[in-house]
């Protein structure tokens, strides 16, 4: 199979299913933590706090990213679309798109990045950031490939001036379209709740392994998990009973 047709290939499989195979990672990452807690080659002692919270904060500027780019988006664009493939009406060249190409895959990088730091481990880190790499490279790629078919030039001549995922603040342009807070609430609910969910997870998983046993502390990030828990439960329900339906932008 030629270079391009596998690219693609693989960058369509990975498109389909860019939401379930990053569970591989956390599992690696829990794993790695896990393993970490018993021999603490790069357990971090004092300051422990402070690090969650600085992860924590990664993961937060991931999610904006997210928000800013999904609230400002027109409509059926910048979608998950995983069982339907990938849905474009039009360009989305305003606003993180004036900056970038791929301002979504950004977000998602730092929002995994809080993640994988909370592992505690250097390599397991550098690690992140190369498979990512590799991961979403092959993605943009399905997707790019199929803007190029949809829109032809008017995309080529876009990408040509946008860079791929390193922003260039130099370019930035207004965003042609005015928030959208439900469409925000509708498709980004998963996010807040898996970012607090997970940070929780492995608060509870180090404090069970360096306890030797298996107990559940009410502290903040239990408070914050639940909180969040609760939010997407509520806006899953708002979605059900199209109380979230976007505009017609």
């Amino acid at each position: 199979m030629a270079l391009q047709r596998e690219f693609k290939t693989q960058g369509d499989f990975l498109f389909r299913n860019r939401s379930y195979l990053p569970l591989l990672f956390l599992a690696t990452g829990l794993g790695v933590f896990i393993y970490g807690e018993y021999i603490e080659p790069f357990h971090i002692e004092e300051g422990v706090d402070y690090y969650e919270f600085i992860c924590l904060g990664l993961s937060l500027i991931g999610l904006f990213i997210r928000v800013h780019t999904v609230g400002h988006s027109a409509k059926n664009t910048s979608g998950r679309n995983t069982k339907k493939g990938q849905i474009a009406d039009e360009i989305n060249t305003t606003g993180m798109y004036s900056l970038l190409r791929h301002p979504l895959y950004l977000g998602n990088f730092f929002m995994w990045l809080g993640v994988a730091m909370l592992a505690e481990n250097l390599w397991f880190t550098i690690a992140f950031i190369l498979l990512y790499w590799l991961y979403y490279e092959r993605i943009m790629y399905a997707e790019e490939n199929f803007l190029i078919e949809k829109f032809g030039d008017s995309y080529l001549n876009w990408a040509s001036k946008t860079p791929a995922f390193i922003p260039a603040f130099k370019n930035y342009t207004k965003a042609k379209y005015p928030f959208c807070l439900k469409k925000v609430l509708k498709k980004e609910k998963n996010g807040l709740a898996a970012i607090f969910l997970l940070f929780w997870l492995f608060d509870w998983v180090g404090a069970a392994v360096e306890n030797r046993s298996i107990q559940f502390e009410v502290n903040f990030w239990f408070y914050a998990a639940v909180a969040s828990t609760v939010i997407y439960l509520v806006l899953k329900i708002m979605k059900k009973r199209n109380m979230l339906k976007e505009s017609n932008i």
